[in-house]
């Protein structure tokens, strides 16, 4: 059969698979796991107030929360916030998409330095404590060029940062190593 009676019979075009490489992503996915020896209510509680990002967000990043507190969080509530960025201020405005507590909420960007930002926090109750994981899907304005320079260093300092300090904020030392994981996506 010729390769035109192929498609004919089985009416598709057979295609070769696009391998994704970081420097044709335009999507990425950053990943990170913490194991925290305190039961999901306390470490769910420290995360429900809003307030308590500005002690997980690296002190060069000149973090501010710009909305009024106490910010009642539940799903819709919308923080403002300003950050520098290389020096340069950024206002970022985020909603938060989903709110199922204790076990996960999902904040959004709505205005602010990426094309696209979900970040899915999520805590289960495992033996000893609470598995706290962190996905983040995001689009770097720039593309992967700008991802390559910067983002990509950035992200994973900020990340890094925010599990060591949240095992300073409970006390408690690190079952695991601290790992970032940043992935390209295919889209």
């Amino acid at each position: 059969m010729s390769a035109f009676g192929a498609i004919f019979a089985f009416g598709h075009v057979p295609t070769r698979r696009r391998v994704q490489t970081d420097s044709m992503a335009r999507e990425y996915q950053l990943q990170t796991r913490l194991f925290v020896a305190r039961d999901l209510e306390t470490t769910f509680g420290f995360f429900s107030d809003a307030a308590n990002l500005q002690r997980l967000t690296p002190p060069w990043l000149d973090f501010a929360i710009l909305t009024p507190r106490p910010i009642p969080m539940q799903e819709g509530a919308l923080i403002d916030y300003r950050i520098r960025v290389h020096g340069i201020p950024i206002r970022w405005r985020t909603e938060i998409a989903e709110w199922q507590p204790p076990h996960r909420f999902v904040d959004r960007q709505v205005r602010g330095p990426y094309r696209l930002w979900h970040h899915t926090h999520t805590f289960t109750p495992v033996a000893g404590g609470t598995l706290v994981e962190d996905t983040v899907r995001y689009r770097p304005i720039g593309g992967a060029l700008v991802h390559g320079l910067f983002v990509r260093r950035d992200l994973e300092g900020i990340f890094r940062f925010r599990q060591e300090e949240i095992l300073n904020v409970f006390g408690v030392a690190a079952r695991d190593p601290i790992t970032v994981s940043i992935q390209p996506v295919l889209v």
